[in-house]
Formats: C-alpha cells, structure tokens, sequence
C-alpha cells in the first residue's frame, strides 16, 4: 500500500514544482494569467494531495520529526518554501521565485537522501 503513497506523493511534488514554476513565470511575464480560476484552485489540490500523501507516510512508517533529522529539515524548510512562495507570487520579483524553488529543491534532495545536509552525502 504505502508503494502507491509514495509514487502518488512523487507526482504530486512534480506536479506542485511544475505549477510554481509557471505561476512564478506568469508572475513574471504575464501576470493577468494567475487571474484565471484554474490557476487559483488547482494548486490548492495539488498541494493538499501531497500533504496528506507525505502524512500518510509519516504516520505508515511510524516516522517522527524528532527522531529523524531529515524530516525535521524537511518539515522547516515547508515553511520557509510556503513564505517565500507566496511573497514571490504576491510580489513577482525573480530572485524571490528563484530563492523559493531553491529551497523547494532543497526539500527534494532532503527527501532523496535522508540527510538534512545533502550536499554532504
């Protein structure tokens, strides 16, 4: 079962980069784009799939953030990435996109290696 939650959670972090991506690209360069009603409501799922696909994991395999550091470093840099997202989508600046997909990055290889520092595996 968890198998399906795990690939379901993958797609749904492709899915959320890929959205952020082109809504901080409209932000950028054609922002009456972001005022289509899809473009309002479809991240809202997408983001509220991968939420509960990563609790679902987390409470299968009995994961806790204070056991493992990497989901600590994971679970801080959520709220970081959602800060700096939405500023970056309210503002439109492109180092504030660039420094939000940054960190969404950083997630990824957090959850790629298990390692709240990455760059060190």
């Amino acid at each position: 079962m968890m198998l399906w939650v795990k690939y379901f959670h993958i797609s749904c972090v492709l899915l959320s980069f890929s959205g952020f991506s082109l809504r901080g690209y409209w932000r950028l360069r054609a922002p009456q784009r972001l005022q289509r009603a899809w473009v309002k409501r479809v991240p809202h799922l997408v983001d509220s799939g991968l939420f509960l696909s990563g609790l679902t994991m987390v409470l299968g395999y009995h994961w806790s953030p204070l056991r493992q550091p990497w989901l600590m470093a994971k679970l801080v840099a959520l709220v970081v990435y959602v800060a700096l997202g939405a500023v970056a989508l309210r503002r439109g600046r492109p180092w504030q996109v660039a420094a939000a997909l940054a960190v969404f990055l950083y997630i990824v290889s957090v959850a790629l290696t298990k390692s709240p520092m990455p760059w060190t595996v």
